[in-house]
């Protein structure tokens, strides 16, 4: 019996529940939860786990309710920016890996996971599981973990739909526990028709339960491939009251159900008893929570009834799930709202929550979420016409690293700003507007100017405090030749940035204060605000950022002039590792960061280094040529450039953008053809810049490679 097998003191750390909709993956993992002598964790992964600050929060929170858990976990997921992989995923394994009781920790349809971190995320739990407990995957294909490597080493049981289906005896229970009494051939009968299929079985069971004719049944779910979907509409919701179909049918747009949440969709009266109803029947159901307040449907049944009802009343279809997107907003539950909105397909309303939601959720680091909003409206043309939509996502483009992205949607900022005369004007979104002109400097460091004291005004004028403005009025000052009246504005815009709670911005403007005391050679000021930069960031858990990449260039030029060879080393590998983030989208920042850390390259006797460097300033400087000050300070450094000759010394890499992009993905289980998949690259392209950075690297493997760039920092450890 496959409970027992799980009840077993199995050494094996790793159990992976793989089947088809309908054969009892998660009813298999309650009952052996039922069978005591483990805590379970249990987590039911849902479409909005793709988020994996959101996904991890839910593995936190199952494991601590088991045990606590470190509070720096908390700690972590609480930070407003962060990469989860970096600062959550290693603290979440080493508190699994700590817990001083067996446990088990279930992830219920993780085949739902799509994000990369996420799978990775997974990956990583899988190493740490603590002696005695086990982690379960349960889903519809593989989990996202190394098979083949886990059956070698005995890490792993696998249970699949043979394990699962139903023998006849336990066939044969399952009738007479719902108290439908058949004779022995009328059980083989209806057993060799579905195959043991539990799912068929169960349904099976309903229409006896009501007293149908035992060859009729047997025959109407006697073919699996949509013949259950018929079985349903003709055999069980014809035979029940309109009250209860109509119930069952509507409630099937809920991604999840809770007795509020559908006496507000459903718009009748009862639906919680009823909710309770389904729920005690054990069959059509499955718990979400301890406390009974969270179900769903099984997917297979959800998505009968959702075809049903699409087939008889598609129009209220979108009216429902407008109402769930309604009660979900109203009780603090904004991403569920946007996901119902996308369902309904309703682009305008997408269009207005994401403008409400979009900068705190990029405050709270969400940026997988932010992305997937975009996108949705992207292809259905929902952000033309919502300038602060477009706004938001040129900004969310321009900081993570997809300046093709943020050039389009500035360019449609600019038309509804300025295209549209009968279209009053939205002064918020005129405000971000100009702070998005002044980041993208794209007419020269005098427009630059111009717009970011225009952002200044505006954004004075709308009350709306943020230290953006007059930081990037600071940086605009300097690069116009006015180094004194810069640093004057990027002192203001570290007050601001304090007073307003903003991190980034505040380590940003400190980078840039350090950068303008080297201009004057004030090292000792400085070491001192790239110090502090760098403690900002750490309490704000921010360690992937645009802005990181800018500080770690800038102390790793400190460190080079104190003679601390290590520690430029160390600070170049971090901001070699961030250098895709900071592309023309973020011109004066890119060159910025790209000529200190060529600088840091020649001190440390790697001038071919260096020129990989001068050729991004060059392209950068194809893209925005009239970034005032930095034109010459490029042109100083080639010159120095053209009297170096030889090339990089061992262990000193020069890496293109292409391949630091590719870095992190050789330090996953995907193959070079599922790598070039996600970077939408061939899988020729991709090995080739493999062998490229094996060679910059000087090793001949991919775990080689990675295991050297954890040493040179370009990979976290």
């Amino acid at each position: 019996m496959l409970v027992e097998r799980l009840a077993q003191d199995d050494p094996r750390p790793i159990v992976s529940v793989v089947a088809p909709p309908g054969y009892g993956k998660t009813t298999l993992l309650s009952q052996w939860a039922e069978r005591g002598g483990r805590a379970f964790a249990w987590v039911s992964v849902e479409e909005q786990d793709n988020d994996p600050k959101v996904f991890l929060t839910h593995v936190a929170e199952a494991l601590d309710e088991v045990e606590p858990i470190d509070k720096r976990v908390f700690d972590a997921l609480a930070s407003p920016v962060g990469s989860a992989r970096r600062s959550v995923v290693p603290r979440l394994g080493a508190a699994f890996w700590s817990m001083a009781s067996p446990v088990v920790l279930v992830l219920d349809d993780v085949h739902v996971l799509r994000n990369s971190e996420c799978q990775a995320a997974v990956s990583v739990l899988a190493g740490h599981v603590p002696v005695g407990s086990r982690l379960a995957l349960a889903g519809r294909a593989a989990p996202p973990l190394r098979i083949a490597r886990l059956r070698a080493e005995g890490k792993i049981m696998e249970i699949g739909p043979d394990d699962l289906s139903l023998t006849p005896e336990e066939a044969s229970s399952l009738l007479r526990n719902a108290g439908v009494t058949l004779d022995q051939d009328q059980v083989a009968e209806l057993y060799r028709r579905t195959e043991g299929w539990p799912a068929g079985l169960s349904l099976a069971v309903l229409d006896l339960r009501d007293g149908d004719a035992v060859t009729g049944a047997a025959v109407s779910i006697g073919r699996v491939d949509g013949r259950v979907s018929e079985y349903l509409e003709s055999e069980l919701l014809s035979r029940i009251s309109a009250r209860q179909r109509a119930f069952l049918t509507r409630a099937a747009v809920l991604e999840r159900m809770s007795g509020p949440l559908c006496e507000a969709v459903l718009d009748m009266e009862g639906a919680s008893a009823a909710l309770a109803d389904l729920a005690g029947s054990n069959l059509l159901l499955v718990p979400l929570d301890r406390r009974g307040e969270w179900y769903r449907y099984h997917h297979l049944f959800r998505d009968i009834l959702l075809a049903g009802l699409r087939r008889q009343q598609p129009e209220l279809v979108p009216v429902l799930r407008r109402r769930a997107a309604d009660w979900c907003w109203r009780n603090g539950l904004p991403d569920e709202a946007v996901g119902y909105l996308v369902a309904a397909g309703d682009t305008g309303a997408v269009a207005g929550m994401v403008e409400r939601l979009g900068a705190p959720a990029y405050r709270q680091g969400r940026l997988p979420a932010l992305r997937r909003w975009f996108d949705w409206l992207e292809g259905r043309g929902g952000i033309e016409g919502h300038p602060m939509a477009a706004v938001l996502h040129a900004l969310l483009s321009a900081v993570t690293g997809r300046p093709a992205e943020a050039e389009r949607w500035a360019s449609a900022v600019d038309h509804c700003q300025n295209g549209d005369v009968a279209r009053p004007g939205d002064p918020a979104a005129g405000a971000w507007a100009a702070l998005l002109r002044a980041i993208l400097c794209r007419s020269g460091v005098e427009r630059m100017r111009a717009d970011a004291d225009e952002a200044v005004h505006r954004f004075a004028a709308e009350r709306f405090v943020t230290p953006a403005p007059v930081l990037l009025q600071g940086l605009a000052r300097i690069l116009c030749g006015d180094l004194d009246g810069g640093d004057l504005s990027l002192e203001d815009a570290v007050g601001v940035a304090e007073v307003a709670g903003a991190p980034e911005d505040l380590a940003l403007a400190l980078g840039e204060r350090a950068l303008v005391a080297m201009a004057r050679c004030e090292w000792g000021q400085a070491e001192a605000f790239t110090q502090r930069a760098r403690a900002v960031l750490r309490r704000a858990g921010i360690k992937e950022s645009y802005v990181t990449a800018l500080v770690c260039a800038v102390r790793a030029r400190v460190a080079v002039y104190q003679a601390d060879l290590p520690a430029a080393r160390q600070e170049l590998g971090r901001a070699q590792r961030l250098r895709p983030l900071l592309t023309y989208a973020l011109p004066h920042l890119a060159v910025q960061a790209r000529i200190e850390l060529a600088h840091v390259q020649l001190a440390l006797a790697d001038p071919a280094g260096a020129r990989t460097l001068m050729r991004e300033v060059d392209e950068l400087l194809r893209h925005r040529p009239g970034l005032g000050t930095l034109v010459g300070a490029a042109e100083a450094l080639r010159a120095q450039l053209s009297s170096q000759c030889g090339s990089a010394i061992p262990g000193a890499p020069a890496l293109t953008a292409a391949e630091l992009h590719l870095l992190p993905l050789l330090s996953t289980h995907l193959s070079f053809r599922e790598i070039g998949a996600k970077m939408f690259l061939s899988r020729n392209t991709v090995k080739s810049h493999a062998i490229s950075i094996y060679r910059k690297l000087g090793v001949s493997s991919r775990s080689q490679a990675v295991s050297r760039s954890v040493e040179l920092g370009l990979l976290a450890g």
